[in-house]
């Protein structure tokens, strides 16, 4: 093999590496931020699959108590995988199990 072209694969190597290392401190800086905002009344998913309300943070602790119907559970804040969007202040499942679309005339009441 010719000693140029190892030394085209071996930058190529270490071009990839350096990209993929700098993409995945950047993701998971993104995640400690969204975890460090969280307040009571965020809707969150734990990465067991567990939609639950914050009724509690304690950032000295790492710790997270999420209200589940009225069953109060104690998780890491790591164990949060995803911290649901705000509807106009007030923590919703957009689109997710148990949520139903209903159109506007149904949703009126009749007199």
């Amino acid at each position: 093999m010719n000693p140029i072209m190892l030394i085209v694969f071996a930058v190529v190597l270490v071009g990839m590496t350096y990209f993929q290392m700098r993409a995945q401190k950047k993701q998971a800086q993104q995640r400690m931020e969204s975890l460090n905002k969280l307040q009571k009344g965020y809707e969150v998913i734990t990465i067991g699959g567990l939609y639950g309300t914050v009724d509690e943070v304690d950032t000295d602790k790492k710790t997270v108590v999420l209200d589940v119907d009225g069953v109060y559970l104690t998780f890491e804040l790591t164990a949060i995988k995803t911290v649901l969007p705000l509807t106009e202040g007030i923590p919703a499942v957009a689109g997710g199990e148990g949520s139903v679309d209903v159109p506007e005339e149904e949703s009126a009441i009749e007199e």
